[in-house]
């Protein structure tokens, strides 16, 4: 290998260092500088042992394995790729993948991180755009899940996972030490004078501690919700990973616990999990059934302090009176277990919506609210009234 060769050699694999670093790797120095060690020792042209010799130095986590993959084919192919947007046809052979993995939107992202940046336009254009890029997202935030495209299904996940859910603070039965606090603590007041020769020279005071209350999530995931559910989840995995003391669970045929596959920060990994573990996504439901599964085995668990249950469903119970009797002593139950329930419906995105499912009207009387959820501003209304203390509510219990 001749000077310029080994210049060029260097110069693309700093620039596939780039690549995977954007792609959210950790590839620092060390990763370079063992990579560059590694191609002394292999033959260049040997496509197989170049992968072999730089995932070997690269890649420290199972789940970086596919990102590099997909980084490894485009770069070491085309060392421009990273600099072209076309270039991402090659992910799929210029067809959408059935089940893209987890590492297909940060290597797209990454790939066109590089794109030269245009020129600004005239000011008046500037105008133009800026009206009409508001009036778009305006619109994008009154569309029902249910009518939007591919496209709009993608920017409505962008604009959901901005979304926060500050619940109002509930004191606790802890308290801290506080020099201002309302009550007096005299353990740490009697501490303090012993160490003192037994004199009691200053009163130490505590205040009780305040926190959110824990948030539970239900979510339906039967047929009738499925595109509601798909969406959902992005809100799910941004309230997920912005508080603590946040439980979340599907359901349809059976009961799925998903909290800890949504405490993944990527959400792309985190649903490819959850994926393994629910087995009946749009399939059928059974609400009262689940919602006496959750009473019996979790609710003692995550229901204390105050907890504020979200109930996602379109409430559509199959069965006799045997399966509405359980479905009704279910939603009275949790009602009971909770401080607030609120029931999350897309049926409510008619204007003449009327109860006439006789799932629907069992369970409207026992919850504290009904709203509905079917577009981005809907949650984002979900998110201001969550946001604020209810006024003249009793607690469920």
């Amino acid at each position: 290998m001749d000077m310029s060769e080994g210049r060029q050699l260097a110069e693309n694999l700093l620039g596939f260092g780039r690549l995977l670093r954007r792609a959210g790797l950790p590839v620092g120095p060390a990763e370079l500088l063992a990579g560059a060690e590694a191609l002394r020792r292999i033959e260049i042209g040997d496509r197989k042992q170049l992968r072999a010799a730089l995932r070997a130095t690269m890649v420290h986590r199972h789940e970086h394995a596919e990102i590099f993959d997909h980084a490894f084919l485009l770069w070491w192919r085309d060392p421009e790729a990273g600099r072209h947007a076309a270039a991402m046809d090659a992910l799929s052979g210029g067809k959408p993948p059935p089940k893209p993995g987890p590492g297909a939107r940060r290597l797209a992202e990454a790939l066109t991180a590089n794109r030269p940046i245009p020129p600004p336009p005239p000011r008046e254009q500037q105008e133009i755009d800026a009206t009409l890029t508001v009036s778009a997202t305006e619109t994008l935030r009154r569309m029902d899940f249910d009518a939007m495209d591919a496209a709009q299904i993608a920017a409505a996940k962008t604009e959901i996972r901005k979304l926060t859910l500050p619940l109002d603070e509930r004191p606790t039965r802890r308290f801290r030490p506080h020099p201002a606090g309302s009550r007096a603590d005299l353990r740490a007041t009697m501490k303090h004078s012993l160490r003192q020769g037994g004199e009691i020279l200053e009163l130490r005071r505590m205040q009780r501690v305040v926190r959110p209350p824990p948030l539970v999530v239900l979510c339906d995931i039967s047929g009738s919700m499925g595109r509601y559910a798909q969406v959902l989840m992005h809100f799910l995995h941004a309230v997920t990973n912005d508080r603590d003391r946040v439980s979340c669970f599907l359901f349809g045929t059976r009961l799925t616990n998903i909290t800890r596959q949504l405490r993944h920060r990527d959400p792309e990994a985190a649903f490819q999990m959850v994926s393994h573990i629910v087995p009946d996504w749009s399939g059928g439901t059974r609400i009262g059934e689940a919602l006496e599964l959750f009473n019996k085995h979790w609710s003692r668990r995550v229901l204390g302090q105050g907890a504020v249950v979200l109930l996602i469903t379109d409430g559509l119970e199959r069965g006799g009176p045997e399966e509405l009797a359980r479905l009704g002593a279910a939603t009275e139950r949790l009602r009971h277990s909770c401080r607030r329930l609120v029931w999350l419906n897309p049926l409510l995105r008619f204007a003449g919506f009327q109860p006439r499912s006789q799932g629907i009207r069992v369970m409207l009387p026992l919850v504290h609210e009904h709203r509905p959820v079917h577009n981005i501003d809907s949650l984002r209304a979900l998110v201001q009234t969550l946001s604020a203390r209810p006024q003249g509510m009793r607690p469920g219990r």
